[in-house]
Order: structure tokens, then sequence, then C-alpha cells
């Protein structure tokens, strides 16, 4: 069988991953869910949330640093692509989304983890804390939307093509534009190009959270030149809203060339909080 534009670059950039992955399928009510699994069977876990269309794979530059510490589980999300299936029930609003992560992490025995989004991802990552703060003991948000502020207006203008008639054309200038210039691995470039065509993807969103409740301790990392959201003015309102959280702006980044590009300083920052 002939393997897709999409297929060939997810099983390209899974070889990126440590030689120890595991793949793992977890039975949930929505689907069985891809999980890719490294770091030491007895280390704290740490659950990996990736932005839309970028699939659990999008770690691969920050895994081999964080499972030196870490048992880390690199999510494919519900509903977007990846290997991640949707069957059964159909999940509609942010209650099916915690119910969805309710069951992953049962299915993983999880019972209380560290906990990291990008974008999206980061909105469902808050989310989810929100729903189980008992579960969550570290909770780390980078360049998060639609938490501390609405998308930059220019950054859906330019978005609105990929969306109304997506191809892979539109999805690499979008990159193109978003990124300016800032490294962005080729591998991925063609996943998350592949990824916007996938059919029957449908992201699941919901309303802010209320960050001003949530109170375990907070990780906030932000794209200096990002261009969903204008940094200095999201790092004002998440010091706002929540008080306990170290937030600190990334130079030289964007908001789609993280989590990979140049991915040093996250990493360290990621591990000096988580530890």
């Amino acid at each position: 069988m002939t393997l897709s534009a999409f297929d060939r670059a997810y099983d390209e950039l899974l070889l990126r991953w440590p030689a120890s992955t595991e793949e793992q399928d977890v039975a949930t009510p929505y689907g069985p869910t891809r999980v890719h699994v490294c770091g030491p069977a007895g280390g704290a876990p740490l659950v990996l949330l990736p932005g839309g269309s970028a699939t659990g794979l999008v770690w691969f530059a920050n895994a081999p640093a964080l499972a030196t510490r870490y048992r880390v589980h690199a999510v494919d999300l519900l509903g977007d692509a990846g290997r991640t299936r949707r069957q059964g029930t159909a999940p509609k609003n942010s209650a099916d989304l915690t119910a969805w992560l309710d069951a992953l992490l049962d299915g993983l025995g999880l019972t209380r983890t560290h906990l990291c989004g990008h974008s999206y991802g980061a909105w469902l990552a808050a989310t989810y804390a929100l729903h189980a703060p008992h579960r969550i003991n570290r909770l780390a948000l980078i360049d998060p939307t639609q938490i501390f502020a609405a998308f930059r207006p220019g950054y859906l203008l330019h978005a609105l093509p990929t969306l109304i008639r997506p191809s892979q054309d539109r999805a690499r200038a979008f990159l193109a534009w978003e990124t300016a210039g800032a490294p962005l691995d080729e591998t991925w470039q063609r996943l998350y190009a592949a990824a916007t065509t996938v059919p029957g993807r449908k992201i699941v969103t919901g309303r802010r959270p209320r960050t001003t409740h949530l109170h375990m301790p907070a990780l906030i990392l932000l794209a200096e030149r990002s261009r969903a959201l204008h940094a200095a003015k999201t790092a004002a309102r998440a010091r706002r809203d929540i008080p306990q959280a170290k937030v600190h702006v990334l130079p030289g980044t964007t908001h789609h060339s993280l989590p990979s590009a140049a991915p040093e300083e996250l990493n360290t920052r990621l591990l000096n909080f988580l530890h």
C-alpha cells in the first residue's frame, strides 16, 4: 500500500525520537489514542500536548533532553491529524476533551502528572488543569493561544486560506509568513503541511480557561516574535492572572517555530521548572 505524504513524513519524524521510544495506543471512549513514550520507566510522568496539525511528534527536539529525567508521554490529539483514531463517542465540547484526557491518563496509569502544552495544546492543558487540578503536579504553557489573549487579527487573516481551502502549499506559505526566517525543521514542515489536508479533522475548542483559578506551580513560555500573540502584553496578563507563575519570553522564537527550533533554552527552562 502506498503511504500518504502525511504518513511518510510521520514515519520519518518518528525516527528522530530516542531509539527506546514506545508507541502505545490507549483505549478511550472516543477511540484509541496514540502516545509516544520514552524515558526511564520509573521517572516522574510528563504529558506533552502539541499544537494543531503538529502531532505528538513535534516534540522531537525536546524529548531526548526531557527523557533524561522524566517518563515522557507525547500525545496525538483527539480530532486532529495523527494516529489517534476517532471511534465511539464523538467529541463535541471541552467537557468531552477533559473526559478523553481523564480516560487517557487512567489508561496510562497516571494518577498525577506534569502537564505541558503548546498553542492549542496549551489551551487544552489549562482547561484540563482546571477540570482535574488534583491530577496535575506542574503546568507548563508554551505560547498559549485563547488563554490570556485572543489571536492577533493579522494571524487569523493569514491563517484563513488554510482553513477555507487547505492545501500543502498554503500551509507552507502560512508557516513561512509566521516564522519569518526562524529555523524550522523540513521534515516537520512536510508533516504539518500534509496534516492540514487530512480528511475528517475536527478540532474541538471552547471558552477561555479561568486562569485566575489555576493554583498549581505554572510556567509560561512566550515566543518573542510570535505573530499569533503579542508577547509583552500576554506576559503581563499571565503575571496578573497567575501570580505564582514563572513567565519568560524566548528570544528569536515564533509561534510555529516552537517547540522544536533552538530548543536548548526551552528544554532548560522546562527541566529547571519541573525539577
